[in-house]
This record gives structure tokens, sequence and C-alpha cells, in this order.
């Protein structure tokens, strides 16, 4: 990514900025589960196909995943089981707070990236403070699920990802510094990622974490809707107290550039055939007869030219691309910034889904997957239609949100994310 000219755009101007705070994590006790590795996940909302569910619940019966997405018939049921499985860990070892407040230093390692970054409780603000900057519009129902786990369990289970770019004070030179101590806690999880964790208990580290990070803004990477989670529950507290704070992971971008992937579509109700019969006239349609990393090199070099997604269902490629100006202009609505009105996530929801296809965006009709292979393999079983997407570059997004402008929902996927697991934050203990 280049970062020239973001660093300045990201210093605060007022004294408002980000206020990052220790608190004492819950960590797994590891002489009482099987692996730190078999007890983690990735974050809720990845965490898409059952057989990934059931892998995650049979790797450990202590794994995160019974807490961030219990197994019942009712909502309320679920929310109330992650609560009393929380509590049985707590009673029984499983889990156990730290001894003192930290800030956890965490470090990623994997497939060509290195990721450190800084975990703590930061002050929640709304959007118009322009402290932390949300790219994307939420669904309501999810904001109700997480809010009612949240409050039934009285606690943060996975940290948000944030970016902002840093100055190289402060934060960074204490990241630097902690790495080379011993870590608390150290794994290799199934994707190839080593872990690595560190407290930072030490005053006046603390306060240098402290003294740069308010100085800057941030950028929601992933957790939009646990993040306006954290807003709701704080409106439902409004006394000073732990609801004003939610758990987060703070990447400087500048040191550790995050991937930015797409995600996909899976239209549920939509056959392909039906979908490409309905394009006609309106984009250009063309199958690739190749396999499906060629597909989405094909992909990206549409993409370069202009708006174009690759479409699959019926055991092929189908890439759709050079839509009609006049559709576009029909379509999309005018009051937002080139910018927005070009993007594909733009054009795919105004054009195509609300105009071209008439889909609702219910979660009956649309699922969104992170995951290439498990979209097409999805919408192959299902009989639906797969709409797979090129990714945002990290400087649109920023500066979109920068403006104020959201993007449809589940427009981008940064990463990697963090490990759900390896440290949890009780309001009970704040």
């Amino acid at each position: 990514m280049n970062t020239s000219g973001h660093a300045a755009a990201d210093v605060r101007d007022d004294t408002v900025g980000l206020h990052l705070t220790p608190f004492r994590g819950l960590r797994y006790v590891p002489e009482r589960v099987g692996s730190l590795a078999a007890v983690t996940s990735p974050p809720y909302d990845v965490v898409v196909r059952p057989d990934g569910l059931l892998h995650l619940e049979s790797a450990d019966p202590h794994n995160i995943v019974r807490l961030i997405l219990p197994q019942a018939i009712t909502a309320g049921t679920r929310h109330r089981k992650a609560a009393v499985t929380l509590d049985r860990w707590l009673a029984d070892g499983v889990l156990a707070p730290d001894p003192e407040p930290a800030l956890y230093v965490y470090e990623q390692h994997g497939d060509g990236i290195l990721q450190r970054g800084i975990i703590g409780a930061l002050e929640l603000t709304t959007p118009a403070e322009g402290v932390v900057l949300p790219h994307e519009d939420v669904m309501p129902h999810v904001v109700e699920d997480r809010a009612a786990l949240m409050r039934t369990t009285a606690a943060n289970l996975e940290p948000l990802l944030l970016t902002y770019v840093g100055d190289g004070d402060g934060a960074g030179r204490v990241v630097e510094r902690t790495v080379e101590r011993p870590p608390l806690l150290a794994t290799t999880t199934e994707d190839g990622f080593h872990h690595r964790l560190w407290a930072v208990t030490d005053p006046a580290e603390q306060a240098a974490v402290t003294a740069e990070l308010g100085r800057h803004q941030a950028l929601i990477a992933d957790g939009h809707h646990r993040w306006a989670t954290y807003l709701r529950l704080r409106e439902e507290h409004p006394s000073p107290g732990p609801w004003n704070y939610g758990l987060v992971l703070l990447i400087d971008t500048a040191r550790y550039p995050l991937r930015v992937r797409a995600i996909h579509r899976l239209l549920n109700r939509l056959p392909l055939a039906d979908a490409l019969t309905a394009l006609d006239g309106s984009f250009r349609v063309r199958r690739i007869e190749r396999p499906l990393s060629a597909a989405l090199d094909a992909l990206a070099e549409a993409t370069a030219e202009g708006n174009a997604f690759l479409l699959a269902g019926d055991g092929g490629f189908h890439l759709v691309d050079r839509p009609d100006p006049a559709l576009l202009d029909r379509t999309i609505r005018t009051d937002r910034p080139d910018a927005w009105r070009t993007l594909d996530a733009t054009v795919l929801h105004s054009t195509l889904l609300e105009h071209v296809w008439q889909i609702p965006d219910a979660p009956e009709d649309i699922s969104y997957i992170h995951d290439t292979e498990a979209a097409v393999a999805q919408a192959e079983r299902r009989g639906g239609t797969a709409v797979l997407m090129h990714p945002v570059r990290e400087d649109v997004v920023r500066d979109l949100a920068r403006q104020g402008v959201t993007m449809p929902r589940k427009s981008t996927s940064f990463g990697p994310k963090p490990a759900t697991g390896l440290v949890l934050r009780s309001l009970a203990l704040d």
C-alpha cells in the first residue's frame, strides 16, 4: 500500500483520537485444553459452512466456536447456552483472567505475511466524531444477534480488526521492543499461521501507546457488525463503565499492510441460467473455459477496464463486464462520489441485484461467503448463482470512509484476521 500522504491525513487536528485502555484478558489455561490451536477459530462470520463448524466443535470440547456460534433451536437458547458455557469454563479453570490489566501485542506470521498490532479496550465513538471510520453498511438482523450474544455473556469474545497509519512513535516502538521478549503464548493454527501474544503491563509503555494512538483515527477493516453492536449496547448502558469500550486489534498499516480480498455473493434462489438470460443486452457475457484460478485472473484483467463479475454455478465460469452506461445512469444514485458510484459492489447491488435480477438483500436470498471455492461449490450444490468479486484497493476504502461514505455491506475482506480465542474481554472484570 502506498501510504505517502496518508499519515498526515490520519493525524487528528484536535485532541480527540483513539483511546485504547488496558484490560484483564481472559485466556485459555494451556493445561486444561488439548492445544491452543485446537480451541481457536476464525471470526464468527468466516465460519459459514456447517462442516467447518462441526470440525471446530470436534477439534476440542472447549473450542471458542461454542461461545461465538452456539448451536440451539432458538436464538435465545443459543445465547443463554453461550453464557452458561462461558461461566462453566471460568468455574472449571478452562479460562482464567490475567492477574493485571494489560495491552496485548499480537503477531501473525504466515503465507508471506508478518502482521503485528495491539489489542486493547477501545473507547467507543460514533461515526460523527470521526475517530473510528466505518466503510460498510450493516445488516440489522446480524447486529441484533451479536448484541443479544454480548448482552447475555457480558463479554467481548473476539476483537475487531482496525487499521491506522502510524507516525513511528510510541506504539510502534513498544510493539518492536515487546516482540523481543518471550511471549505469553505461541501456537500454529491449521491454516499454517503462527500466532504469538505478549502482555504489555509497564505503565510507561502503556502511556506511550496511548499517547500515539490519541493522535490518530482508525478504519474498521473487519467487524462492522460488532462495532455497531458495541454502540448499541453502549446506548443501553449510558453510565460510564465497561460498556463504553470494545475489544479491538489495531494494526499500523504503515508498518504492516493488510491484504484486501473480496467477499463473494451466493444467490440462493437464482439459477445461473436465469441470471445469464436476464443480462442479455445490458452486460457483455463470456464463458471462461478455464479453471478457477485462471478465471479469476480474467476477472482481474476485466476489472482494470471497468466493472466486472464472475458468475458460477453450472460447472463453468461466466465473465460479466462492460455494463450499458445508460443502465448504470438509471440505476445508481447520483448523490455519491464517483469512487462510490463506480465500485463493483455498488453496480452489483444497485444495478444487478435490485434492478436486473430483482433480488432482495435478505439472508434467505443472498449469502456472503469469503472463500471462493466454497462459494462456487455451494452454488453448484444448491442450483444457485455465485457472484465472484474482485477486491477493492485499501486507499479507495479509506478515502471513502474519510468522506463519511459507506460502501455496500460486505464489500471487502481485510486480512489476515485475528484468530478468535487467544484473548477475550469480560465486562465483569473491568
